[in-house]
Formats: C-alpha cells, sequence, structure tokens
C-alpha cells in the first residue's frame, strides 16, 4: 500500500495513472474530506481580504477616510498579490515546493499583517503597505488551494474546485457580516479574520495531505510562462477569466457601498446594509457550488457563458434600480451575486485540464495575478464615474468584462482541445 501511494504521487502525468481498485480504496474516500477540510481553511484565510474594507463606515466616521481612501485599501491588496502571484508564477513555487507549505506559511503572514493594521488605523500611508502586504502573503493562500484539491480530484473538479471558491467567497464576505454584528467594536473585526487565518494555517499543515494526483515539478522552468501564452486555448480561457474579474472584485466592493447609501436613504428600508452586504457576496457560495456541479456534466464552456450573461445582465440594470423597493432591490442583487462568482473556479479547473500537469500551480498562480491586476482599474473607476453620473452608468462599465468573457469562452468551445475539459464536455 505504501509503494502504492507513494509511485501515484510521484508519477509525472496523472493521466498515466490507473485507477485501480486498491488506489480507489486508499485515496477516494478521503478526498471528500481534505475537500471540507481546505474548504474550511480557505474560507478561513480570507477573511482577512476584506477586513477593512467591512470597516470602512468606521474608518469614515472615527477617521475621516472617504471613499477614494477606502478604494485604494482595497486595490493595495490587489496590487499585493498580483505582485506575490507573480513571484510565485514565475518561481514555480507553488509546483517545485510543497504547496501545503506555501499555503500555511502564507495563511500566517496574512494574519500578522491584518493584525498589525491595529496600531496605526488612522494612518492611510502605513494601512496602505500592510494591506499590500497582506495581499502578497494572500497571493499563496488562493491559487495554491486551487492547486491542492486539483491534486485530489480528476473526476468532480469543476465540483471540487467550485465549493472552494464558493468557501473564499463566503470568507470573502464573512468580515461584512462580522462588522454587522459588532457595529461598535470594528478592531473585533480585524482581530477574528485574523485568528481564522492562524487557524487557516494549522488546518492545512497538520489535516490536510498531498493528493495522489499532485505532480511536483522537477526543477524550475522560467520559460514555462511563456509557453502558457503562447498555447491558444489555455489564453482563451485566460480571457474568459480576464472578463470576469474586471466585474467580479469591483462589484464585490462597490455594491455593498452601493447597499449602504440606498438604504440609508429609503426611510421604508428594514434591512441592515451589513447582513445585506454579506448575503450578497455569500450567495456566490452557493453559485460556485451549483454552477461546479453544472460544469462537470454541461460542459465548462457552456456553464461559464451562462454564468456571465446573467451577471453581465445585472451589471447593465441594478444601478438604474436604486428607487425601487428595497427587498426587490436585495433580491436582484442576491441574483447578482450568485452568478457573478459562480463561473470563477470553472476557468481556474478549465486551465488545469488544458496545461501540463507538473506545472499546474504555475498556470492558476499566473491567471489569478493577471486577472487580479485588471480588478485594480475597475475598482478604482466605480467611484469615479459614479460621482459624475451615478451607480447606473458606472455598474454598467463592468458589464464590457462578461461580454469579452463569453467571446472567448464561445471559441475555446469550438476549439478541438476543448474536449480536454471536463471529461470532454468542453
Amino acid at each position: 500500500m505504501l509503494k502504492l501511494a507513494r509511485s501515484l504521487h510521484q508519477s509525472y502525468d496523472y493521466r498515466t495513472l490507473n485507477d485501480t481498485k486498491a488506489s480507489k480504496g486508499i485515496h477516494l474516500k478521503n478526498k471528500w474530506v481534505i475537500l471540507v477540510l481546505l474548504s474550511l481553511a480557505e474560507l478561513m484565510g480570507m477573511t482577512v481580504w476584506f477586513s477593512v474594507s467591512a470597516i470602512s463606515p468606521a474608518l469614515n466616521v472615527e477617521f475621516g477616510f472617504t471613499s477614494s481612501a477606502i478604494a485604494q485599501l482595497v486595490m493595495a491588496v490587489q496590487l499585493g498579490f498580483v505582485v506575490g502571484t507573480l513571484l510565485i508564477a514565475f518561481g514555480n513555487l507553488a509546483d517545485v515546493f510543497n504547496t501545503r507549505h506555501v499555503f500555511g506559511c502564507s495563511a500566517i503572514m496574512a494574519a500578522v499583517f491584518n493584525l498589525a493594521f491595529l496600531a496605526h488605523p488612522d494612518n492611510l500611508i502605513f494601512g496602505l503597505f500592510l494591506r499590500f502586504l497582506t495581499g502578497v502573503a494572500l497571493a499563496g493562500v488562493y491559487p495554491p488551494g486551487m492547486k491542492i484539491i486539483a491534486g485530489w480530484f480528476r473526476q468532480s473538479r469543476g465540483l471540487a474546485i467550485g465549493t472552494m471558491v464558493g468557501a473564499l467567497t463566503a470568507g470573502s464576505a464573512l468580515p461584512h457580516w462580522i462588522g454587522a454584528l459588532l457595529r461598535d467594536q470594528w478592531q473585533l473585526v480585524i482581530i477574528v479574520s485574523s485568528v481564522f487565518s492562524l487557524s487557516a494555517a494549522l488546518i492545512v499543515f497538520f489535516l490536510v495531505k498531498d493528493g495522489p494526483y499532485d505532480v511536483p515539478a522537477n526543477q524550475f522552468d522560467f520559460q514555462y510562462v511563456y509557453k502558457i501564452l503562447g498555447h491558444r486555448p489555455t489564453r482563451l480561457a485566460y480571457f474568459g477569466y480576464f472578463g470576469h474579474m474586471w466585474e467580479l472584485y469591483a462589484m464585490w466592493t462597490w455594491v455593498p457601498i452601493f447597499l449602504l447609501k440606498v438604504l440609508k436613504t429609503n426611510p421604508e428600508a428594514f434591512l441592515s446594509p451589513g447582513l445585506s452586504a454579506f448575503l450578497v457576496i455569500a450567495a456566490g457560495t452557493i453559485g460556485s457550488i451549483v454552477y461546479g456541479l453544472l460544469a462537470d456534466n454541461a460542459g465548462r464552456s457552456l456553464s461559464t457563458i451562462s454564468a456571465m450573461a446573467l451577471s453581465g445582465l445585472c451589471c447593465f440594470t441594478v444601478g438604474f434600480l436604486d428607487k425601487i423597493d428595497p427587498v426587490i432591490l436585495l433580491s436582484l442583487c442576491l441574483v447578482w451575486g450568485f452568478t457573478v462568482v459562480a463561473d470563477s473556479a470553472q476557468f481556474s479547473a478549465a486551465v488545469s485540464e488544458l496545461c501540463e500537469p507538473a506545472y499546474t500551480g504555475t498556470v492558476m498562480t499566473l491567471q489569478t495575478s493577471f486577472g487580479f491586476l485588471i480588478t485594480m482599474a475597475s475598482i478604482r473607476i466605480i467611484p469615479a464615474i459614479e460621482a459624475d453620473f451615478g451607480w447606473g452608468p458606472a455598474f454598467s462599465i463592468l458589464g464590457l468584462g462578461p461580454l469579452l468573457g463569453i467571446t472567448a469562452m464561445f471559441l475555446l468551445y469550438r476549439s478541438p482541445e476543448a474536449v480536454r475539459m471536463a471529461g470532454g464536455r468542453r
């Protein structure tokens, strides 16, 4: 049994593995437990991403932080994440080093940098520096987490990565809920999220194991990044993801602010802005799991196209409906939250199936790096457009992303190499 497990772990190409009854007995009964544990770790680790955004009302009241300052704090995390993912991608770090160790050490660093924000919460420059470092650390949490899951799942990979991204979504939403509960003790939002991130590291270090389909790279290959960009099917999946990312994080950043303003100015509103923001973002947890099942059975291309079509429609409508009944508006935002991230995991699953197994971590990390670089532009542009033209035109700009993504995934669907995705379901 031990020799079998070792041979599975060291094999270069998982496509040559024999799914014998013995190997299934060793691994397949464990993979769902690993999925639950890693999803829980991802949820906890990602709470630090929006921990400062969740306390933006308190930062505004106590220290005079404007919407522009809040946007800068969010963008600092994005920039740090981009820098961190580029370092990991060009160094093949998630493939050459043990991925669980990369995840665990990164989660610890993210917790420390997040907690340090409390030392001088009134100092914007200090805060920007710490949020940047938090983003760098999170680069070792999100993409490596997807690589670990890919090492455990060959079948149902879309569902597995979708479940983990759903957990990530819940983790991103959780600070808003905590902030709503601890309205007068906003410092606890930072503390709790840091404790969660430390707990994530412990889970991955001591409870999560390497999967049977995990294929470590034998050496650094700096040229592999260029090979990725030269491969048309992978490039199309990247473009689909880029269109998705143009919309996603700007929506997550500004819809809570949009709901806060709408609900505060509506005398009939009885909904809590913080809880509403949590529900809208957390709706993506269900969306990621549902679309994971859909993609494994109907194909990656068609599932991502349908999700972007629905979320794109929300982009072009929600911002113009700020005067309607708050319950109806929240319902529409829930649909947006459900679909805006539902396709995210399927882009990651797609590139993991299109690339060489030994460099899965590099391919996924490069994808997220470029994607998060794009989010910096869309996050920053929303408040500028909203100030001059209102929420309708501002959110409509985000709709350009789904249009690009739909085009790219349609072209990928027509590509012969698309049969490598989702067991031939394109």
